[in-house]
């Protein structure tokens, strides 16, 4: 059946015409105990839907940013246990909000796999991305994790056959995430030229929403998704607002930046 809650955003994102906002946090960044001031704070300034990364030692698909911060989290000592109980207090405190993880497979096999797609959903995660997982070896993860009603989230890039692209949304649910770049993650001035053309292709290919990520970081850049994408992912962004501001000032610096990026104030 899926997720309701993320149905329901997109369906409210659609009905005001503009695309959904998706952040990212890393439980255990800033700090352990900051981390929640971070995700209520992007709540508060707007956005609709958040992913939760579980820190990796090896993340290939992300840049300097995300990636430092991984290394901070395992430092602090975060576990994909920790990541859980994260999840499980936003949701207490955020009933309605979609939650994602976000992660490479290695720490859900080592969790073990039928007891993370338990605990997740038990926690109060919607859907998961496992970023390194080809869709034609998930036939275990998407069982496991169907059975309690979480999506499985896959990605697409610009460098995807039509055939590839139509297999690929078959195989998701949830959202399919479009990857805007070739390359990582990692906030950028310009959202490449290519893309609406991209889109078009991945949207013949199937019916579920688009959500587009890597490389967003700016107002004007969801405002260009509008009409084109269901949503926009603004992860390396968050991060380095987060480390500009300091951990003191991280929550009311996310709460203005995700004010800006939801249009709900000027930059």
């Amino acid at each position: 059946m899926g997720s309701a809650r993320l149905a329901a955003a997109f369906e409210k994102t659609r009905n005001e015409s503009r695309p959904a906002l998706i952040s990212l946090v890393m439980p255990g960044y800033p700090s352990p105990e900051g981390t929640d001031a971070v995700f209520d704070a992007m709540i508060a300034g707007g956005v609709d839907i958040v992913e939760v990364e579980i820190p990796f030692s090896d993340p290939l698909a992300d840049g300097a940013s995300i990636q430092r911060v991984a290394f901070e989290a395992l430092e602090n000592g975060t576990t994909p246990s920790d990541c859980i109980e994260f999840v499980r207090r936003a949701r207490s405190r955020h009933p309605d909000v979609p939650i994602v993880f976000m992660t490479y497979l290695n720490p859900v096999l080592a969790y073990g796999l039928e007891r993370f797609a338990a605990d997740a959903a038990a926690a109060g995660a919607d859907a998961i991305i496992p970023v390194d997982l080809p869709p034609e070896e998930a036939g275990a993860t998407k069982a496991a994790f169907a059975a309690h009603d979480v999506d499985v989230i896959f990605l697409v890039s610009p460098t995807s056959s039509d055939e590839r692209l139509a297999y690929i949304g078959s195989q998701s649910s949830g959202f399919l995430y479009c990857v805007s770049i070739a390359g990582v993650t990692g906030a950028r001035n310009e959202l490449p030229k290519e893309l609406p053309l991209f889109l078009e292709k991945v949207r013949r290919c199937t019916a579920l929403p688009l959500a587009v990520g890597f490389g967003i970081s700016r107002r004007e850049h969801i405002e260009s998704l509008n009409g084109i994408a269901d949503g926009a992912v603004v992860g390396s962004a968050f991060m380095d607002v987060i480390r500009t501001a300091g951990a003191l000032e991280a929550p009311e610096a996310i709460r203005r930046y995700s004010e800006v990026l939801s249009g709900r104030a000027s930059a």
